[in-house]
């Protein structure tokens, strides 16, 4: 017969055992889906330190602590396939806005990381800093990923290298291609961050310097990264005009490098190619057909968010910011800037155009006297100066000091419904992870921080019902880990480390929005992360228990 006692345990009141422990922690009489696509099944859950040691019928099994999940899934740590909470878990390492929604693993890299760095580079990251200011200490992507974990941090932690990262850290912001030599050390940099655990190297192509890159620069890259089983993953070239083209070059790029691949987004940009879609899922699913691993994700929005860098041609934008800050103030490159992004083209992508400025969103400035901007449309603040969209465009940049974060109304719900039901696909966020609190209330964001993965299981499983909740599982567990290399995460098997969600799927939900979207989603009760609660009964615990999770080239493996 079981007695309970009271006690604190990080932070939180839970019942525990009188008696001999078998666990460290035990949830009990939930329903689990262990990740694979299977229906969920009533059973218990027992860990000790890290790992989960048993699941089943655990009904004479002690433990330390207990969570009763009755009328709960439980289902494993949800992956974040793309996070840009690289910054904002070094001012708060809880992490709360994916953490509210069960996220316990944070995959960076999307064409830039935050290693290597160099002098030069570690200067340009230090003066784009607003008031939420951080040291840097570290220099390659492995020392920054440990200086994360050392600091505390709620998830795990993962990393691409950059594309981008690694060409500025040889060539800076030039557009030229890069000579044997560069190129060679330019590899030997990717081989540095596989050793070190990098998952691949990942390019995000639309962004100069990024767009400098030809083929053979991401081949070469990506076939260094394929020798240690690590993957090529991209913001493809274009999403818009050239889709389809662009589509192309990845598939290249994977089979030259023998390498697998993956789409950042694998979005349709533009009312003008929304019917693109499905030739490009044809493209993708023969070129699977054909051999080649190719995967993709998503987030669960209709509109992206990005810079206005993405609105400009990428010449101008040659030598880095202040370069391009100083061109737009010339007149006669303002003239030609101008004329180019009101001219429709195949050679760059062009967000503003396809968006419309009366559907681009200004949510991230760093000079406080342009924030009373914040949520208006670029056409609206075009009309109060009596400018033309591109001209205003310009003029924000240039008194901001910043590319200026902006969401741009871009895409199809009818196509993003059929996203998120292929099985290929998985989830990012494409956002940070915020505390909705402090210093981040100091500029908007796109609600796809707080409320991408709680967006999954509530509108488009339980609301839409466009899938399963246990194929949504699937797809926000076993998949990426899968397609990512990665070790004893993403499934709830025994030995397995004991990265754990326990939420509600009849109330789960994003509640943030357009207009509000700091807002934490609801429904997720529990997050235990290698075996340590840090969510529980909807309240962080302070637990910091995250680690560096690693590739497969990681020379620790070997």
């Amino acid at each position: 017969m079981r007695r309970c006692r009271r006690l604190l345990y990080l932070g939180v009141i839970l019942c525990a055992s009188a008696e001999a422990a078998n666990y460290d922690l035990l949830i009990r009489n939930g329903t689990v889906f262990d990740g694979r696509g299977n229906p969920g099944q009533i059973a218990d859950i027992g860990i000790r330190g890290d790992q989960i040691l048993a699941i089943g019928d655990l009904v004479d099994a002690q433990a330390t602590h207990l969570i009763d999940a009755q009328g709960m899934a439980v289902a494993p740590g949800f992956i974040n396939m793309l996070s840009w909470a690289t910054e904002s878990l070094l001012i708060d390492g809880r992490g709360l806005g994916d953490l509210y929604q069960g996220v316990t693993l944070e995959v960076f890299g999307e064409g830039s990381s935050m290693g290597p760095l160099n002098e030069s580079m570690k200067e340009t990251m230090r003066s784009g800093q607003d008031e939420a200011k951080f040291d840097i200490s570290w220099t390659s992507l492995g020392e920054y990923l440990e200086h994360l974990e050392s600091n505390g941090v709620a998830p795990n932690v993962a990393s691409f290298i950059g594309a981008t990262t690694v060409r500025v850290h040889v060539l800076g912001h030039v557009n030229r291609p890069p000579t044997p030599g560069e190129l060679v050390q330019m590899q030997s940099l990717v081989d540095q961050a596989m050793l070190e655990g990098a998952l691949g190297v990942g390019s995000s192509l639309i962004y100069a310097p990024a767009f400098f890159a030809d083929t053979h620069e991401l081949i070469a890259l990506a076939s260094r990264a394929a020798k240690y089983g690590g993957m090529y993953i991209s913001h493809i070239r274009s999403e818009g005009n050239r889709l389809l083209e662009s589509v192309d070059e990845l598939l290249q790029v994977a089979q030259k490098a023998n390498a697998r691949a993956e789409l950042y987004h694998l979005k349709v940009a533009g009312k003008e190619n929304w019917l693109k879609f499905s030739p490009l899922v044809k493209k993708i699913e023969a070129a699977r057909q054909r051999g080649l691993q190719i995967t993709a994700n998503i987030y669960t929005y209709t509109a992206g968010s990005t810079g206005l860098d993405a609105a400009m041609p990428p010449w101008v934008q040659e030598g880095g910011f202040k370069a391009w800050a100083t061109r737009l103030q010339d007149p006669a490159i303002r003239t030609r800037v101008i004329s180019e992004m009101n001219k429709p083209t195949d050679t760059w992508e062009n967000l503003l155009l396809a968006a419309g400025g009366d559907k681009t969103v200004l949510v991230g400035f760093r000079n406080p006297e342009l924030k009373h901007y914040t949520g208006k449309t670029l056409a609206d603040i075009a009309t109060s100066k009596g400018q033309s969209v591109a001209e205003s465009a310009i003029d924000l940049v240039i008194e901001d000091g910043s590319r200026v974060q902006v969401i741009y109304f871009l895409m199809s719900e009818s196509n993003l419904r059929r996203k998120v039901q292929i099985p290929w696909v998985s989830f990012g966020s494409d956002a940070s992870s915020m505390s909705a609190s402090g210093v981040f209330l100091n500029k908007s964001t796109h609600p796809r921080a707080y409320g991408n993965f709680a967006r999954v299981l509530g509108k488009f499983v339980r609301d839409e019902k466009l899938l399963t909740l246990a194929e949504a599982i699937r797809k926000l567990t076993s998949l990426p880990a899968e397609n990512l290399r990665i070790r004893k995460r993403g499934l709830l098997v025994e030995g397995y480390y004991a990265d754990i969600v326990v939420f509600d799927p009849r109330t789960i939900a994003d509640t943030a929005t357009y207009d509000a979207p700091h807002s934490l989603a609801i429904g997720v009760r529990d997050v235990v992360i290698n075996g340590i609660p840090a969510l529980l009964d909807h309240e962080p615990t302070g637990a910091l228990p995250g680690r560096v999770v690693r590739g497969p080239g990681w020379v620790g493996h070997q």
